[in-house]
């Protein structure tokens, strides 16, 4: 089922998951995704790996999840793949019944200064999809703090507006925890005439430094409650994913205030400390 047309039906509630490198096995993320189904999730996406290093292992996680029964969507960036390379991977995908990818740009690989690849952006691969796959359904990311190379969050929300007009379905936002940021970033892409539906990614807050990290390398904001949580619990691990779960609850039932069309938690492969955050939210009220 395209997730656009579930988004058309009520707000959704998904998610996340990397898939392992090509030298690991695939089990223990099964066994993760069996935890994560019993939350009933109306769709689960898979990462897509850099230079196209985990693509197998990508293609091996969305037919697990096809076969399984619930929904996919395949991660696909531009980095290091040609217009066969895309042929390839969507037409695998479409014989495994999988109707819907997120098209990214991707982070480029050390060393490197361009995709080495046939799509400079998003929005080129976007083009390419929809003349080659018209069917497919086809989700872009947002950027509530603009994306961290963007020149202005104007010209940021202009580029969203070209992925819209060349056939985007929905978008799924980076990691935000400024609920305000979003409120901002929400009223903006409506007055520059972007009507998607905007799904909000949420990373909860496990672990200081790599939260810290992942926050600070994408150039988005720790709000004054979350630096408290830092300030208070940042010497004391368990002190600190404790409280960082009870943040990450209270950071979805803002979000789920502020009006948007869904929630998409990057759960890291954690699926106990993800369970232990969908149970505290009361997932079947304060969430849907």
């Amino acid at each position: 089922m395209k997730i656009s047309d579930i988004l058309k039906q009520k707000r959704t509630f998904s998610f996340e998951v990397f898939a392992p490198k090509p030298d690991k096995p695939l089990e223990p993320l099964l066994s993760t995704l069996s935890e994560l189904y019993a939350f009933a999730p109306d769709f689960i996406s898979c990462t897509y790996g850099a230079g196209g290093t985990n693509k197998g292992r990508s293609l091996d996680v969305c037919a697990a999840v096809k076969a399984s029964g619930h929904e996919i969507m395949t991660h696909f960036t531009c980095i290091g793949n040609t217009r066969a390379d895309v042929r390839d991977y969507i037409t695998k995908c479409g014989g495994l019944g999988i109707e819907n990818v997120l098209a990214l740009r991707g982070d480029f690989p050390a060393g490197w200064e361009g995709t080495r690849g046939d799509f400079r952006y998003a929005d080129e691969l976007l083009s390419f999809f929809g003349a080659e796959f018209p069917g497919l359904c086809m989700a872009v990311a947002g950027y509530p703090e603009k994306h961290i190379a963007a020149e202005s969050l104007d010209a940021d929300i202009a580029r969203l507006r070209s992925k819209q007009d060349k056939g985007a379905a929905f978008v799924v936002t980076q990691l935000c925890y400024d609920v305000d940021a979003y409120g901002r970033y929400a009223e903006r892409i409506r007055r520059a005439g972007v009507t998607l539906p905007v799904v909000v990614g949420i990373m909860p807050v496990l672990f200081k430094e790599p939260t810290i990290r992942t926050t600070v390398g994408n150039g988005c904001s720790i709000p004054a409650e979350l630096a408290s949580v830092f300030g208070k619990y940042g010497d004391d691990p368990e002190s600190f994913k404790k409280a960082g779960k009870e943040y990450t609850v209270g950071l979805m039932e803002r979000f789920v205030r502020a009006g948007i069309d869904g929630l998409h938690i990057y759960t890291m492969n954690k699926h106990e400390d993800v369970g232990d955050i969908v149970r505290l939210s009361g997932i079947g009220n304060a969430i849907r």
